[in-house]
């Protein structure tokens, strides 16, 4: 059915919904790559393509073969350069959180507890700690790469593994189904070149874990004792007490709409 006619083309309405939905896959995919290296990768890659147009135009064959060949490798080479982004979209895509919300809400309020007066003991002595939050991915080659615990979680745990005589605590703690599956796991550190110069190995390591893992990422600073979240390949620093509890209800699925105005103004917990 002819919904729009423009000159001698025919605009119907399956034609706005094509436009529509390549609209929204364009704006979800340049959300997806904003604030990575693969912005100016994507911006190279047109230039090619521009440049591969106008060399056809003035008919100028030998470069328009060198740069046609460029090309004709180009979908591999996109794979190998957008890997850590396409391995974080796939991720994402075959993970369903709402189901893990529905089957596991029952230990998520204690873990959270104990995680919570862990970190206000670690941030006040200024102990380094990397806590990692798996919702629904098994991270089983972190979880290989540390020492295996499978324990209950406690902030009395917490403090010994992260205690600086101990000989775990330099790496990360992986919690996953409300329990500590591993100690002193060494994540993947982000080769993101906008961060800050100011954060150390452990921000970086957050940073990496969490660009390519649906997963939450609580650090606390060993020279500030600041406390930091990384999700989704973005870090906030400078957490305080309700910040935190909020972050940790909402990716662990205990926060609810009634719940959410007064978990931000618990007034014993405003600050560290």
């Amino acid at each position: 059915m002819e919904f729009l006619p423009i000159g001698f083309l025919e605009f119907g309405i399956k034609d706005l919904l094509e436009t529509l939905a390549i609209a929204i896959v364009i704006v979800l995919l340049y959300r997806w790559i904003r604030g990575s290296f693969a912005i100016p990768v994507v911006i190279g890659l047109s230039i090619v393509f521009l440049v591969n147009g106008l060399v056809s135009l003035f008919g100028l064959t030998t470069i328009n073969f060198l740069l046609r060949r460029m090309l004709d490798v180009g979908v591999i080479a996109v794979i190998i350069i957008f890997q850590p982004e396409i391995r974080k979209l796939l991720y994402n895509i075959g993970q369903n959180t709402s189901l893990y919300r529905f089957f596991d809400r029952g230990g998520s309020f204690s873990v959270i507890e104990e995680v919570i007066e862990a970190v206000k003991s670690l941030s006040r002595s200024k102990t380094g700690a990397l806590i990692v939050f798996s919702k629904g991915t098994a991270l089983n080659d972190l979880v290989d790469s540390g020492v295996k615990i499978d324990a209950k979680v406690s902030s009395e745990l917490l403090l010994t593994i992260f205690n600086k005589d101990t000989p775990l605590h330099d790496g990360a703690v992986i919690i996953r189904d409300n329990k500590i599956f591993a100690a002193s796991a060494y994540l993947p550190i982000s080769q993101n070149p906008s961060i800050s110069s100011v954060f150390g190995t452990r921000h970086r390591a957050a940073l990496g874990i969490s660009e390519v893992n649906d997963v939450l990422v609580l650090v606390v600073s060993e020279e500030t004792g600041r406390v930091s979240v990384a999700h989704n390949g973005s870090l906030t620093s400078g957490m305080t007490i309700q910040k935190l509890r909020y972050e940790m209800e909402k990716h662990l699925g205990e926060t609810k709409d009634e719940d959410k105005e007064s978990s931000s103004f618990r007034q014993s917990e405003l600050e560290l």
